[in-house]
């Protein structure tokens, strides 16, 4: 029976019952220092040993709120758990769960806290009271102050949860405690999420500046340890490292002390698109315009365009949908010929509209029309564009908002990343490549060329020259191991793959594969024929280009390595350019060579 469910003498008897010896189960989570993996502490946790399986611990403490007995409950719990760490003379910190509610509670007084953390004879300096609550902490001055007294005697306090829940800047600030446990929330998956990487980051900084350690809680997967072993956070509890046991524990997992044998360099999250995430949507360029039918006459839709002179364009509507466009400068064009106004004017308003409108719905982001911009077809710059709601005509766009919108958010992405592909660009880029070096372990570094790119960029037009830029962008992407491998777009069609993957030449060399493979059919139908293209080099004189291909310099690196990351890139712009003037895809500076 749910527990807000059950008969007010039920409750009653069902507390009597945990509150009575032996009701709780404890069992202890380790809490381990990331750079060491050593267990320095754990977390008490309760199980209700008297209904397993049937009443979880926070139904016991939502049962005990109900009946105003939330603080009798929790000391109850505290002083079990103490018993247990010390009957099992476990080294480290034991952290002890206690919400804000019941420390605040009336008939409760810091003596009574701090009787149940020493009635095992537990020393109370070994341990930390995690603050928890559920509900909002109406006075952090009051508590700061009963957390006082309890300090005053040895205790630490820790903040339970940052990041979820009702745990906030302002309970921070004024408890000033010892530790905060980043939530699981931000903690799980930090090793792919850029949002969460600069929210931990932040709070980083915070802890820094407050004097307070961090502990990362919910580690569950091996590349979130290496970010939060990259940041310096202390502390770190989760799966990963141990389950809640009865036994604690003296070391950490097999899995998570493997990441001290194979040290690496973890690859941090980025944003991919506009470093805000903000939606822009079609309908924020919305301009309510009027539309016309198709019975309706080119006579109409002048005299329109003259009672509307904001209007660039007018939509031709049939049954609520839009069929065409006209254009306000071709009407006037056309009707300004003569004898246009005897034959025109009388005639539908279809014969001058455009019948191939860009059509969008007013949900559409304004990044996915950048392609629509770089399309040969530029009547929509001029035309502008429809926008509907569920297919029906809502109002329409100009050519000008969005254009300027969508360079606007090119602009905006360049800060952080290269407009064309979203890959870091070349700031981002030289700080991984000096992390790799702070870290001392080996790496390759690799320069990515194409050859005879711009001939191919001339000949055929920047649309084609992106899209030859996209595929080895993709490539690049889909043979790198991401979570040790770093892709930086440093301009124009040049990339630089920063390696720690110990296989990273068959990676190349597949990368190499499969674009001059697929590169070919970037050519028009004549030049396949011919296996390339006749332009101009660079002095203007005729020439005749092939295929473009891939072309990649590395720089193989060892300990003791350069300490400028400027050093580092010549070597491997210098290895591309001797791979170029040989006529080999791949080519490797020696450890030796790249050491000196």
């Amino acid at each position: 029976m749910p527990v807000r469910l059950a008969h007010p003498h039920t409750r009653q008897s069902m507390l009597e019952r945990a509150l009575a010896a032996g009701s709780l189960q404890p069992v202890f989570q380790p809490v381990v220092r990331v750079d060491t993996l050593d267990v320095v502490a754990h977390e008490g946790l309760s199980r209700c040993a008297f209904m397993p399986g049937e009443l979880s611990i926070l139904d016991l403490l939502d049962l005990a709120r109900m009946e105003g007995r939330l603080a009798e409950l929790e000391l109850h719990a505290a002083r079990t758990l103490c018993g247990a760490f010390a009957a099992q003379a476990a080294p480290g910190r034991l952290l002890v769960n206690l919400s804000a509610h019941a420390i605040l509670h009336d008939s409760l007084r810091p003596d009574d806290v701090l009787a149940a953390l020493s009635s095992s004879e537990l020393d109370p300096a070994r341990v930390t009271i995690e603050v928890t609550e559920r509900d909002v902490v109406e006075s952090p001055a009051r508590l700061a102050h009963a957390l006082g007294y309890l300090r005053a005697h040895g205790i630490r306090i820790a903040l339970d949860d940052f990041g979820n829940g009702h745990s906030n800047f302002e309970l921070w600030n004024e408890i000033h405690p010892d530790v905060v446990k980043i939530d699981r929330y931000l903690i799980n998956g930090v090793s792919r999420s850029a949002g969460r990487l600069a929210i931990v980051r932040s709070l980083c900084q915070v802890a820094e500046s407050l004097g307070t350690d961090l502990v990362g809680e919910g580690v569950e997967d091996p590349a979130d340890l290496r970010v939060l072993r990259d940041l310096g956070i202390p502390f770190a509890q989760g799966f990963l490292i141990g389950r809640p046991a009865e036994q604690t524990v003296r070391e950490a997992s097999a899995e998570s002390r493997q990441l001290l044998r194979t040290p690496a360099v973890p690859v941090l999250p980025r944003p991919r698109g506009p470093v805000t995430q903000r939606p822009t949507q079609v309908s924020h360029l919305l301009i309510e315009a009027p539309a016309v039918q198709p019975r309706q006459t080119n006579e109409e839709v002048m005299a329109l365009f003259v009672d509307h002179p904001e209007l660039h364009a007018v939509a031709v509507v049939k049954d609520g949908q839009p069929i065409g466009l006209i254009n306000r400068r071709l009407v006037n064009e056309r009707m300004a010929q003569p004898f246009a106004r005897e034959l025109l004017a009388r005639k539908s308003c279809t014969a001058l509209m455009n019948g191939a409108p860009l059509v969008c719905d007013e949900n559409r982001s304004l990044e996915s029309l950048a392609d629509v911009l770089r399309g040969e077809d530029q009547r929509y710059l001029a035309d502008g564009f429809i926008v509907t709601r569920k297919g029906h005509y809502l109002g329409l766009g100009t050519g000008e908002a969005l254009v300027r919108r969508v360079s606007e958010l090119r602009i905006e992405a360049a800060r952080h990343a290269n407009p064309l592909t979203f890959l870091p660009g070349n700031i981002p880029t030289t700080e991984h490549l000096e992390r790799l070096i702070d870290g001392g372990e080996c790496f390759t570094v690799v320069h990515v060329d194409l050859t005879d790119f711009k001939p191919f960029n001339d000949h055929y037009g920047y649309s084609r020259g992106d899209e030859m830029i996209r595929l080895l962008s993709g490539l690049l992407s889909e043979h790198v191991d991401p979570s040790l491998d770093f892709i930086g777009h440093i301009g124009g069609d040049d990339f630089v793959v920063l390696f720690q993957s110990a296989d990273w030449e068959i990676r190349c060399q597949r990368v190499i594969s499969a674009f001059n493979a697929r590169a070919p059919q970037l050519f028009d139908a004549i030049d396949i024929i011919h296996g390339g293209l006749h332009g101009k080099d660079r002095r203007g004189e005729p020439q005749f280009f092939p295929y473009t291909t891939v072309v990649m310099g590395a720089v193989e690196l060892a300990p003791p390595l350069p300490q400028r990351a400027q050093s580092i890139a010549m070597l491997a712009a210098r290895a591309k350019r001797h791979a170029k003037r040989a006529h080999v895809s791949l080519h490797v500076f020696s450890r030796a060579l790249a050491a000196t």
